[in-house]
């Protein structure tokens, strides 16, 4: 899975005026789109440069308590780019950078920018100790830049942040996730070789091993869709039945996800990338007695995916 990237970005910095929006952004849920779509709005005519971090601060501060991320970097990219970005400079975290100055900060980070406006989430903390605030970013920037922050967005009672999105996922309210994220939470990486057994069974699955250190919905069973990231149908959405868990039926112990693109026995997607998309628990992990109550509960989970999809599904067609 890409992501960990020991290069970041070079990115030049813009020789005109600019909007300027700060955060982590991991995963780019509503709130992360809000503080975009603000930077956008500020002055339309101005490009809006969005800073992010990498790694995640508090794997480099606290690694014991690291926390698993939403989406890779290249991933994050995108969406900040979805979201509204014109230009996305990804900073790299470290102990020394953790240790400079708000003052510091402004002067290394944000003014070579070239900021007019800068826009943060209200809860933005910024240099050593995090003592920086958004008061004290208006306190520096004072007759050089202005500073808006954006009010926290909520899902009916639920606060939106990366938080509330992980711990939906790990106990797998992907519905919940969507909700604060504004789209399916999704993995991505390249499909490698499984046992093989699905294909035998009548349903072959695309299966990804994916890295520690990334978010991975509950074991179970989810409605969702597999997007392929280059070669034939590249793009196109294909509603799919999704296993995650280890196969205890088959004492398996590898944690993976298991994706079968519904009525499709046709699909070479080894080494190909793909991303997953999860839009609806079905049930947890079982284990069964042979294959044949086995195959019974495949087929019916693949006709619940199907009734799932296709009311989700623009024109009605999952196949």
């Amino acid at each position: 899975m890409r992501g960990s990237l020991r290069k970041l970005p070079d990115v030049p910095n813009p020789s005109r005026p600019t909007t300027v929006a700060i955060g982590n952004f991991d995963g780019v849920h509503r709130g992360h789109q809000e503080v975009i779509a603000r930077a956008r709005s500020i002055d339309p005519d101005l490009p809006v440069v969005v800073v992010t971090f990498w790694p995640h601060p508090i794997s480099v501060l606290t690694p014991d308590k690291a926390p698993l991320l939403l989406a890779t970097l290249e991933r994050r990219i995108a969406l900040l780019k979805e979201a509204g970005a014109s230009q996305v400079r990804v900073v790299r975290f470290t102990q020394e950078f953790a240790s400079w100055s708000p003052a510091t900060f402004v002067e290394r980070v944000l003014e070579p920018l070239n900021p007019r406006h800068i826009v943060v989430g209200r809860n933005f903390r910024f240099g050593a100790r995090a003592a920086g605030t958004p008061s004290t970013l208006a306190d520096i920037g004072q007759g050089r830049f202005d500073v808006t922050s954006v009010a926290l967005v909520s899902v009916g009672d639920a606060r939106t942040s990366s938080t509330a999105v992980r711990e939906a996922v790990a106990e797998g309210r992907v519905e919940d996730a969507a909700a604060h994220l504004g789209r399916p939470f999704g993995v991505d990486g390249v499909v490698v070789m499984g046992d093989q057994r699905g294909r035998l069974l009548g349903f072959p699955t695309a299966n990804l091993v994916l890295p520690s250190e990334y978010a991975v919905p509950a074991e179970g069973v989810y409605a969702g869709w597999l997007t392929r990231q280059s070669g034939p149908e590249a793009g196109k959405r294909l509603p799919a039945a999704i296993s995650v868990g280890s196969n205890p039926t088959f004492d398996g112990v590898e944690k993976r996800v298991e994706t079968y693109v519904i009525d499709r026995t046709d699909l070479d997607l080894y080494g190909v990338e793909i991303r997953v998309e999860f839009v609806a628990h079905l049930r947890g992990q079982v284990r069964f007695d042979g294959i044949e109550p086995l195959i019974t509960q495949m087929t019916a989970d693949v006709h619940r995916c199907k009734e799932i999809l296709r009311r989700l599904s623009p024109d009605g067609d999952v196949r």
